[in-house]
């Protein structure tokens, strides 16, 4: 393969405004557009996969920290760190190819929060303590969950017991603690708390991909 070859797959080409969805929930590029965060200044559309991207296990079977798997927003960089450590999860992300894409990862902690945001699966009341829903990468920056915001998604497909729905379940980020080696951040897709658990532990990870806008 040559280099400009493999540099087009790794990078999609930007989409325009124009072609972004203008609801949250539309099938786009492979999944459902779940809404817009920045790295870096950088904007990209994401985008959140149906289920068969859920996928299942530790994020990490012998915890330790993995230097370059702490970003706050950059999910994909730390799921290419993750499975270079040997994580089971990051690399079965990776290796999916869902309606011929095969540039899929874990979402990262804000990229997670966009994710429970658009697709609460469940009416039950948010965990609301302060914090959770804090979220500085999304655009516009999304602000501390209310016992009833976000309410249960209107994407019918992503409704509790409909095709595509998160479990009501603790999903793994791919955002390690950065003070905590063992541990590394996640969501809980039944009433929205994030928080965090030592990597060893069971949980889901709903795979995404992002396209720069």
């Amino acid at each position: 393969m040559s280099t400009a070859v493999a540099a087009a797959i790794a990078s999609p080409a930007p989409a325009s405004a124009a072609a972004i969805p203008a609801e949250i929930g539309a099938p786009f590029e492979g999944g459902y557009f779940t809404g817009i965060f920045q790295i870096d200044g950088k904007r990209f559309a994401l985008i959140t996969a149906g289920a068969v991207g859920e996928l299942r296990g530790k994020l990490q079977a012998q915890p330790f920290m993995v230097d370059d798997a702490k970003h706050r927003a950059d999910g994909q960089a730390n799921t290419e760190a993750l499975a270079g450590a040997g994580s089971e999860l990051a690399q079965a992300a990776m290796a999916l190819t869902i309606n011929g894409y095969s540039d899929w990862y874990i979402p990262s902690r804000d990229e997670q929060e966009l994710q429970y945001r658009a697709f609460k699966p469940t009416a039950v009341e948010n965990y609301a303590d302060g914090e959770d829903g804090v979220n500085p990468s999304s655009v516009p920056a999304g602000e501390a969950y209310a016992d009833e915001i976000p309410a249960q998604t209107v994407v019918e497909n992503f409704r509790a017991g409909a095709a595509d729905a998160l479990e009501d379940w603790w999903y793994w980020s791919s955002t390690q603690h950065a003070s905590y080696p063992s541990d590394a951040w996640g969501h809980d897709f039944i009433d929205g708390g994030q928080g965090y658990g030592h990597k060893s532990i069971g949980g889901r990870a709903r795979a995404v991909r992002r396209l720069p806008i």
